[in-house]
C-alpha cells in the first residue's frame, strides 16, 4: 500500500578510511525511499534548493518514487552535511552542518500523499512529526525516527508525536537517554506503555506496539508486547560507508510490512520485515551513499535474504544437561 514519507533531503561529504565523496546525493527520505520502492508505491516530502539538480530527483524516479511533493525553494540551498569516520565506523564526527532549506521546514503534502495507507516520519523536529501525522488520520500504519538532539530539547514534543504512531525506530542508546532506563528492554517496555490522549479516549491514537532498536553493526532489536526478537547484522567482509544505513533500514522494514496489508501486524510479519530491512542495510553500507541501492535488484535482495536465514536458524534439540 502506497506510502508517504517526510523528512530531509540532502548533499553529503562524507570521508571514511576506505575512500571519500564530495557532495553525493542523501538524506534521510532519500535514503528510505530507495529501499521502500523495491516493496510498494513510496510518496516523498521534502525541501531541496536551488541547487538540487534534475540528475538527482532522476535517482529516485529511476525507482518510479513520487517526487511530486519535493519542493524547491528559490534561491536556497539544499541541506548539506559532512563528516567522517575512522576505523570504527560505528562512530563518525560531524565537520559541517548547513540547513539550508531545512531549517524553515514546512512539510506540504499534496492530497495523494495525505491519502497513503503508510507514513514514515524521518528524523524531523517532533512537532512537525505530529502536524504531519494529524494530516493522516486513517493511516493503517505509522512508524517514526528521531535523534538525540531532539531527546534533548524537545522531550515533551517527542513522547507526545511517539504515543500517537504504531512503531518507534530508534538505536538502543537513544532508548535508553530517551526513558531514563539502564538497559534495552526495560527502555522498550516503557515506551509501549505510552498512549495519546485521543487512545485514552477510545480515539485515533493507540500508542507504539512496536519497538525496533537500531543497534549497528550488532544488528538490531525488536520488542512488542508479545515478545522480543534480534537478528545481527549481515556479516559483510568490506564496509565502505555506513552513512544512511538506518534510514535504509527503516526503509526496509517499513516497505516490507506496507506490501502486505492483508497480513495482520503479527510477530511472524514484523521478523519477516526486519530480516529484509537487515538485508537492504547490509547492501547499502557496500559502497558510499545511495550507489549500492540503485544499482541492487529484487534478485540479490531474495538471494541474501536466503543467506541470513540460513545462519541464523537452528535445531531446537538440546542435550541433557547435568545438574
Amino acid at each position: 500500500m502506497p506510502i508517504t514519507v517526510v523528512g530531509s533531503i540532502a548533499y553529503d561529504t562524507v570521508k571514511t578510511p576506505f575512500g571519500a565523496r564530495e557532495r553525493m546525493l542523501g538524506g534521510a527520505a532519500v535514503h528510505f525511499a530507495l529501499a521502500a520502492s523495491f516493496f510498494d508505491e513510496v510518496r516523498v516530502v521534502g525541501p531541496v534548493g536551488e541547487d538540487f539538480g534534475e540528475e538527482q530527483l532522476a535517482v529516485l524516479r529511476a525507482r518510479n518514487i513520487d517526487v511530486s511533493d519535493v519542493e524547491r525553494i528559490e534561491g536556497g540551498k539544499t541541506f548539506f552535511w559532512q563528516g567522517e569516520y575512522g576505523w570504527d565506523l560505528n562512530s563518525r564526527e560531524t565537520l559541517d552542518t548547513q540547513l539550508g532549506v531545512f531549517e524553515g521546514f514546512a512539510p506540504k503534502l499534496s492530497e495523494q500523499s495525505r491519502s497513503s495507507d503508510v507514513l514514515f516520519l524521518a528524523n524531523i523536529q517532533p512537532d512537525l512529526q505530529r502536524e504531519v501525522r494529524s494530516q493522516l488520520p486513517q493511516a493503517r500504519f505509522v512508524a517514526l525516527d528521531s535523534m538525540n538532539l531532539w531527546i534533548d530539547i524537545a522531550r515533551d514534543s517527542l513522547v507526545a508525536a511517539i504515543a500517537d504512531v504504531d512503531c518507534v525506530i530508534l538505536n538502543d542508546a537513544e532508548l535508553r537517554q530517551l526513558t531514563g532506563k539502564p538497559n534495552l528492554v526495560s527502555a522498550a517496555r516503557e515506551v509501549l506503555s505510552w498512549s495519546s490522549a485521543e487512545s485514552a479516549a477510545g480515539g485515533r491514537g493507540r500508542g507504539p506496539s512496536v519497538i525496533v532498536a537500531k543497534q549497528g553493526e550488532y544488528g538490531a532489536a525488536l520488542i512488542t508486547r508479545e515478545g522480543f526478537f534480534a537478528l545481527p547484522a549481515y556479516p559483510l567482509e568490506s564496509v565502505i560507508d555506513p552513512t544512511g544505513a538506518g534510514d535504509t533500514f527503516a526503509g526496509g522494514l517499513v516497505g516490507y510490512i506496507a506490501a502486505h496489508p492483508g497480513e495482520k501486524l503479527s510477530d511472524e510479519l514484523l521478523r519477516r520485515a526486519m530480516a529484509h530491512a537487515t538485508v537492504l542495510a547490509s547492501f547499502n553500507v557496500e559502497e558510499f551513499g545511495t550507489e549500492r541501492i540503485t544499482r541492487l535488484t529484487g534478485k540479490e535482495i531474495v538471494a541474501r535474504i536466503g543467506e541470513l536465514h540460513a545462519m541464523t536458524q537452528f535445531s531446537g534439540a538440546s542435550l541433557e544437561l547435568r545438574g
